[in-house]
């Protein structure tokens, strides 16, 4: 097996789910009296931690047994409107067929929570094929805190030099530079431009494969 490893964040990585994400806080925050707009969705919602969403639309830190109650409630909405729609982004699956043929560990390193992850991997089949997988309760800190991505490096024994990273929000770009990982950006939510400098950009898996990853890890 190569000494180098290849981490995918999940939301917006592997799976394009950001629009059923919006629909789970619509009616979360419908709930509530508030009705937030696709771009503040997009500035304040996509590639972020519960937490700071919370905080940010409710105006007011979310602690404790109430912020698990609410995210219960958000992510059991999500997983509700998206258990029957499930799929990758395009070539996703063939992708991670061919890094394993030629030897790369793998991992996923998400801000979601694991129910999200399981429903993710159970309905898709890949969880075998990765020898790392971190959700939001195996961290303390979120990204941009590099913790996902340095416990991730842990995990499959790679030094964080020797990893690359698929993701597609500004924290989750952040968060694998301050692990010290090259970073593809996965351009399924954000423009380049939105993103910090990544090392390469892609739209979707077609626009990538093994020769590509073996260049931006040599």
């Amino acid at each position: 097996m190569k000494q180098q490893a290849i981490i995918f964040d999940m939301d917006g990585v592997i799976c394009h789910t950001n629009p059923f994400h919006s629909e789970a806080f619509r009616v979360f925050f419908g709930k509530r009296g508030l009705n937030p707009t696709e771009q503040e969705f997009a500035q304040h919602m996509y590639g972020k931690s519960n937490k700071y969403i919370f905080a940010h639309f409710l105006g007011r830190e979310v602690i404790g047994s109430e912020f698990a109650e609410l995210e219960n409630e958000k992510e059991g909405l999500f997983r509700e409107i998206y258990a029957d729609k499930v799929e990758t982004l395009p070539e996703f699956l063939p992708f991670l067929q061919a890094l394993k043929k030629e030897g790369y560990r793998t991992g996923v390193a998400t801000s979601a929570p694991r129910a999200n992850l399981d429903l993710i991997m159970n309905s898709l089949g890949f969880g075998p094929s990765m020898e790392s997988v971190l959700a939001s309760e195996n961290v303390t800190k979120h990204k941009p805190d590099p913790e996902v991505y340095l416990s991730s490096s842990r995990n499959l024994e790679i030094d964080p030099t020797r990893c690359l990273v698929f993701e597609d929000s500004h924290s989750g770009v952040s968060a694998a530079r301050n692990a010290g990982m090259r970073v593809v950006g996965v351009l399924s939510s954000h423009t380049k431009e939105e993103l910090p400098p990544c090392d390469h950009y892609i739209r979707d898996y077609r626009d990538i494969d093994t020769d590509t990853v073996s260049k931006l890890l040599s």
